[in-house]
């Protein structure tokens, strides 16, 4: 069955690819949301244990499935080998970085006067959706940046990897879409409202596939750079966002034991998919 998703995504468009790789991962942030329908509350173990699981998938990814193939591919020997992949992690963080001080957003379980950007009326329940919007960007980025490496002939890259990249981010997608709609919920939001804000947070993701991949297929020689510079984003994501947010509360053990859990399961697909 998975040869055969394999198969049918080497044989199709690149961009379309991406475009069915990222819907995938969205879809499964809109079926961890929809579980507003079936819960009232959230334990906050289960919470700080599904970020723990999302941070091990992000950096198990940006590692494995990102920064790996973009080092293997450059040009050059010792040190300038290693230089797009550096340049591409850097401009990645400071990308987020620059994001993180612009975009007006919220994270799960901060106080309302903790929220961040430029200052704004929005209501809470937007500014949190902005939030998980922001670090959904990379994400998508990440999987279009690979497919379209793949139909680019690069070595390093390849269909199985950028599926297992796809699996990977749609499973840490699924317990965010319930991470992102409880809050809601809580906040005295509809049930109805809480999924539609929780599966949107995750809509950037094809977009931002779809522009990877034509990026990639459209200046070639920016694939290492490309590669380096969402991984580079989503350690930064993870740093400044994920983990401070699982040691707000007393189960911090669990969450790390998530984090470690998220990490095995993106390692092990990418190494057996890749």
């Amino acid at each position: 069955m998975m040869q055969q998703i394999i198969d049918y995504f080497g044989s199709i468009d690149p961009i379309l690819a991406a475009l069915y790789a990222t819907l995938f991962t969205w879809g499964l942030t809109a079926l961890g949301a929809a579980l507003v329908f079936f819960f009232k509350t959230m334990n906050r173990a289960v919470l700080d244990g599904m970020l723990g699981f999302t941070g091990g998938v992000m950096v198990a990814a940006s590692f494995w499935s990102l920064l790996a193939p973009g080092i293997e591919m450059s040009e050059g020997e010792g040190f300038m080998k290693v230089i797009p992949a550096a340049v591409g992690f850097l401009l990645g963080a400071l990308f987020i970085y620059g994001l993180d001080k612009v975009l007006p957003h919220l994270h799960i379980n901060f106080k309302e006067s903790e929220k961040e950007g430029i200052k704004t009326p929005w209501r809470r329940t937007t500014l949190l959706t902005l939030a998980i919007t922001m670090h959904n960007i990379p994400e998508g980025l990440a999987v279009g940046v690979l497919f379209g490496g793949v139909a680019a002939g690069f070595e390093g890259a390849s269909i199985g990897g950028a599926v297992a990249l796809a699996l990977g981010i749609g499973l840490q997608n699924f317990p965010e879409g319930f991470a992102v709609a409880m809050p809601l919920r809580r906040f005295g939001l509809s049930r109805f409202k809480s999924f539609a804000y929780g599966q949107a947070s995750a809509i950037v993701e094809p977009i931002a596939g779809v522009l990877g991949a034509w990026a990639v297929l459209t200046f070639e020689p920016i694939l290492p750079y490309a590669l380096s510079f969402a991984a580079g984003a989503m350690i930064f994501v993870v740093v400044e966002e994920v983990i401070p947010e699982t040691q707000l509360d007393k189960y911090t053990d669990i969450a790390t034991l998530g984090f470690i859990g998220g990490f095995i399961v993106m390692m092990a697909l990418d190494v057996g998919l890749g």
